[in-house]
């Protein structure tokens, strides 16, 4: 049986999630992703100055709001690192050619480290004396099987789409290192070296230049207040990107500066609408580029303290296509029903759809929690620019986000369905 809607409550609702929404600020929100796709954090990876120096502007950006800020320290193990941009030539017999790091050519997560240019004739994997040679593999061959022809090969070359900027993207988390240096190249390089290859023709010469570090992170933690007669709302997001490469900015504007944004901004105006009972906290997360192990470490202790907040996560909120995705999990119905009538409210729309990130480590620990992603563009390359990050985007998910904070804290028989 449905609660009847007190029409003085439900009309106090409607005004304070008027209120709220005019107070988003698209304008802010876009000049704090400049201010953190900027130089001065160098791309904001997990351990590095960069990351630190965003760490300290967010808990002063938090603290100037009124949040009671801490970071919380934990260790992230065998981050790879590309230390040098990686030489790599090529020639199929008539000429030599320069492959150009990033966008030609990449190291491979995979590959071990070797900083000295090792050069050779050309070969494909299965086939012949793979002794001396740099092994080309045929598409559809695995890894796995592709390390079992390669006894004596001075590397492997695998086949690698490029994005429509045409970069290769960057990740951190994958699989360990193997024995052999492993470059990626873009389909058109590969095939013509596949060709060649295959004609017993060509040589090439590369190297791979990366190691993996174990590095101090740290999560910044900002309260307003803690819950006392009501639910707590908890609102996340990491700040990590993957960090510069060398002779390459890769800003991370959208992934996740537009998250951490949102999260600001929404926390700013829910910080003084919120009923005094009601909790409000946020989570600035580091380490989700290496495995979500800051949201990890974070839901682990929330379990162990026995807390139970509402847990909102945005991870890309740059380029809105036709509607949001969102992925719930945990206990979280009335999160969800809460979400999906601010859509309604906002007029953006909602679909299901995979949030992979740090969400799922909240729902892992049996919160109650959504993600929240609306697109970015230039993932994870140089083109992840802050011109790239829509303001209409940021200002549609941060309103989504104020409204869900008001309504899942309201009391039901305040708000119509």
């Amino acid at each position: 049986m449905s609660t009847p809607v007190r029409p003085a409550a439900a009309a106090l609702v409607a005004d304070r999630l008027r209120v709220a929404l005019e107070q988003v600020s698209g304008e802010r929100m876009a000049a704090t992703v400049a201010t953190l796709a900027g130089v001065a954090f160098t791309g904001r990876r997990v351990g590095s100055a960069g990351g630190a120096a965003a760490r300290a502007w967010l808990g002063q950006h938090l603290a100037d709001v009124g949040a009671e800020v801490t970071l919380e320290s934990f260790t992230v193990l065998h981050v790879p690192e590309v230390y040098t941009a990686p030489s790599v030539h090529w020639s199929d017999g008539t000429a030599e050619m320069r492959l150009e790091y990033g966008r030609q050519m990449a190291v491979h997560l995979a590959a071990g480290d070797e900083p000295l240019i090792r050069r050779g004739a050309l070969g494909v994997a299965g086939t012949g004396d793979p002794v001396g040679r740099w092994l080309a593999v045929p598409d559809g061959m695995t890894l796995f099987d592709a390390y079992g022809h390669a006894h004596g090969a001075l590397g492997l070359l695998l086949g690698r789409g490029v994005d429509a900027d045409g970069w290769h993207y960057t990740m951190l988390a994958g699989p360990n290192p193997g024995p052999l240096p492993i470059l990626t190249l873009d389909t058109a390089t590969h095939a013509a070296v596949l060709h060649a290859a295959s004609r017993g023709t060509g040589t090439f010469a590369g190297n791979t230049p990366i190691r993996r570090l174990d590095l101090p992170a740290a999560n910044v933690h900002g309260r307003w207040r803690p819950a006392t007669d009501g639910p707590e709302v908890l609102l996340t997001a990491h700040y990590d990107g993957v960090g510069d490469h060398p002779g390459l900015r890769q800003p991370a504007a959208a992934d996740n500066g537009s998250g951490v944004a949102v999260v600001l901004e929404a926390g700013r105006v829910l910080a003084a609408l919120l009923p005094d009972t009601v909790g409000l906290a946020v989570a600035l997360l580091d380490g989700e580029e290496a495995g979500a192990l800051g949201s990890a470490h974070h839901a682990a202790q929330l379990r162990a303290a026995g807390a139970t907040p509402l847990v909102i996560n945005v991870d890309g909120a740059g380029h809105l296509h036709q509607a949001a995705a969102v992925e719930a999990g945990g206990a979280a119905h009335g999160l969800l029903a809460a979400l999906d009538q601010a859509g309604r409210h906002t007029g953006l729309p909602l679909v299901a759809g995979p949030v992979a990130s740090d969400n799922r480590r909240y729902a892992a620990a049996g919160l109650p929690s959504v993600g929240i992603g609306a697109g970015m563009a230039g993932y994870h390359s140089p083109a992840d620019t802050p011109d790239r990050v829509e303001t209409a985007t940021l200002t549609a998910v941060a309103r989504l986000v104020v409204a869900t904070g008001l309504l899942v804290t309201a009391d039901p028989g305040t708000v119509s369905s």
